[in-house]
């Protein structure tokens, strides 16, 4: 019965879901009183909520990034706007879905879904009633994970961008490269991991190219070996000019400073997203010819 609702159950219920007083106090009416009904109520819209809203496209959003020990991860959370992606809960529950991610080391997001919070409820539902909460389209696109043994540390540039490398040597200089690769996008550490075929098929673009000069073949091939060891030095970390001091590689930088980096694992927001993009002057302009 509705008499039975009191404004400290509908305040306890808010605090407990951080949900708005008229939604609290509806399933409070609906559950009878009930207040472990009332958040199963609750939960339960904030479901068909969240599915109203799948079908946005979530673009704007934070990487986030946990480490323990020789373990580490990060998550890139996506929300609608950067007003939501700035909102203290939305930046826990990201932080919160990057630490199940180290921890509990989930196969896929289907499966990390399934993953329990510190909040006793699972990450799905966590995400749901996060959803309900601020209103707009929240989902976790990806995640990586390293784990080996060698120490860890992470470069955020802000909340967009999260680098992590496993060095050995000085935490500093490794933070340092990994600021590097935030913004160098290299596609390998050295030239020995880069796909044989990515390669070959430089190379053949190369001599395509090359054949046409005219010039004698042993010139050709050098020219070609030349742009093939170009190319492996711009996609390859240790090839790289050092964004720091470009005279010098990233090879040079790090032998002069004693440190090794062995692995790395970069996230960046909202890449290969295609956010779409509203002329609101040109929908005024349609509107008014109607």
């Amino acid at each position: 019965m509705s008499e039975k609702i009191t404004a400290k159950m509908v305040a306890d219920l808010r605090a407990a879901t951080g949900l708005g007083m008229m939604e609290c106090k509806k399933a409070l009416v609906q559950a009878d009183g009930n207040m472990e009904k009332a958040e199963e109520v609750l939960r339960i819209n904030s479901g068909a909520k969240a599915g109203k809203l799948a079908s946005r496209v979530a673009a704007e959003g934070m990487i986030a990034a946990y480490i323990e020990g020789n373990i580490g991860a990060l998550v890139e959370v996506n929300c609608e706007t950067d007003f939501v992606a700035k909102d203290e809960s939305f930046k826990h529950f990201a932080n919160e879905v990057a630490a199940v991610v180290a921890k509990n080391n989930p196969r896929d997001i289907d499966s990390l879904n399934n993953q329990i919070a510190t909040t006793g409820k699972t990450i799905e539902e966590d995400r749901k009633a996060l959803i309900a909460k601020l209103g707009e389209n929240i989902s976790i696109r990806r995640f990586k994970r390293v784990e080996g043994e060698h120490p860890l540390t992470v470069y955020l540039h802000g909340t967009r961008i999260g680098v992590m490398v496993a060095y050995e040597g000085d935490q500093e200089v490794a933070r340092s490269v990994a600021m590097h690769i935030a913004s160098a996008r290299p596609q390998n550490i050295s030239s020995d991991q880069v796909d044989p075929k990515v390669i070959e098929k430089e190379r053949h673009i190369y001599e395509e190219q090359a054949a046409q000069s005219g010039k004698p073949a042993a010139i050709v091939a050098k020219m070609v070996d030349g742009k093939v060891k170009k190319f492996l030095a711009e996609i390859t970390l240790l090839g790289q000019a050092f964004v720091k001091n470009p005279d010098q590689t990233v090879q040079a930088y790090l032998q002069e400073n004693k440190t090794q980096i062995f692995d790395f694992i970069d996230l960046h927001v909202g890449e290969g997203i295609e956010k779409k993009t509203v002329d609101y002057a040109a929908e005024v302009a349609a509107a008014a010819k109607v």
